[in-house]
C-alpha cells in the first residue's frame, strides 16, 4: 500500500511532518511511519514551553511491535501539544496528518523549514 504524502507538507528523514502557519509549525508522523508502527497504543508528548532543538528527540510513540522516539524537524518552544492523541493513540493510525497531529512549535528559526524534505523527495525516500 502506497502512504499518502500531502503535498503542502515538508518532511524531516525520520519521517516527521511539518505544517508551518505564521511562526508555528504543527508536527506529526508521517502515514509512512505510523503503517511501519503499526497499532499506536501510547504517545508521550513534550512539555508546553519546552524548547528543542532540530533532530533532538522529543516525543515518543509506542506500537504494539516497538517504541520510536520522535524528533523534532525544527528548532523553537513548544507552545501547544495535543491531549486528544494522547487520550486516543489510535488517532495517529487514523488520521496521521489531521487530528494525530503531536504538537505545535514557534520557531526560532523559520529558515529551517527549507532544510526538510520536499514532498517529492520524501516519497523517494520512502518509495
Amino acid at each position: 500500500m502506497s502512504s499518502q504524502v500531502p503535498s503542502d507538507l515538508k518532511y524531516a528523514k525520520s519521517h516527521e511532518w511539518v505544517r508551518v502557519a505564521g511562526d508555528v509549525a504543527t508536527i506529526g508522523i508521517t502515514d509512512h511511519a505510523q503503517h511501519e508502527l503499526t497499532d499506536v497504543v501510547f504517545v508521550e508528548l513534550p512539555a508546553v514551553g519546552r524548547k528543542v532543538k532540530a533532530g533532538e528527540a522529543c516525543a515518543v510513540v509506542e506500537s504494539v511491535k516497538t517504541a520510536s522516539d520522535i524528533y523534532s524537524p525544527v528548532s523553537g518552544e513548544i507552545v501547544e501539544i495535543n491531549k486528544a492523541v494522547a487520550d486516543n493513540p489510535a488517532l495517529t493510525n487514523t488520521a496521521p496528518y489531521g487530528d494525530g497531529w503531536f504538537y505545535k512549535v514557534k520557531l526560532a528559526q523559520p529558515g529551517e523549514v527549507n532544510s526538510l524534505l520536499s514532498p517529492g523527495d520524501y516519497s523517494k525516500q520512502i518509495g
